[in-house]
């Protein structure tokens, strides 16, 4: 079984600055500034060195790991989760054990989606009760809202 190491960077012409300012960063990935901040503070992206400015100056590599980010969270992954596959990311773990953690958010999304189809059902019967009843103070929907959670699937 391979493993899930970064590949080296391809080269496709292209030569990469070979350090950014925060905001070049951000633009480049498509994220805001407190973003990059953010990730910072939580880990998940390393603290820059910095100019005798005091502004941060991002090496290179640091575009590839945002952009690793921003993908993972797009997909659903928690910062946990995120920090964890970076981890894995720059180990000779096994796709194995990546596969693993892949396999169990698809079965939170399938948890999710069967929840979401419970809801949707039920705001759809709520709708469709209110409509019938047409009585403002009895209306089905508040009162389902009032909690009554017997009448909720």
């Amino acid at each position: 079984m391979g493993s899930c190491a970064p590949a080296a960077p391809a080269r496709a012409g292209a030569r990469l600055r070979e350090t950014m300012k925060i905001g070049e960063l951000a633009r480049g990935v498509g994220v805001s500034v407190e973003t990059v901040r953010f990730y910072e503070r939580e880990g998940l992206l390393p603290a820059p060195p910095r100019r005798e400015s005091g502004y941060r100056e991002y090496p290179a590599e640091t575009l590839a790991r945002l952009r690793f980010i921003r993908h993972a969270k797009e997909l659903g992954f928690s910062l946990p989760e995120i920090n964890e596959l970076l981890s894995l990311r720059s180990t000779e773990a096994p796709c194995g054990e990546v596969q693993r953690r892949v396999e169990t958010k698809i079965e939170i999304v399938r948890q999710k989606i069967s929840s979401l189809k419970r809801i949707k059902s039920t705001l759809e019967n709520l709708a469709e009760a209110c409509a019938i009843q047409g009585n403002p103070s009895e209306c089905p929907i508040l009162e389902v809202l009032e909690g009554r959670d017997e009448d909720l699937p």
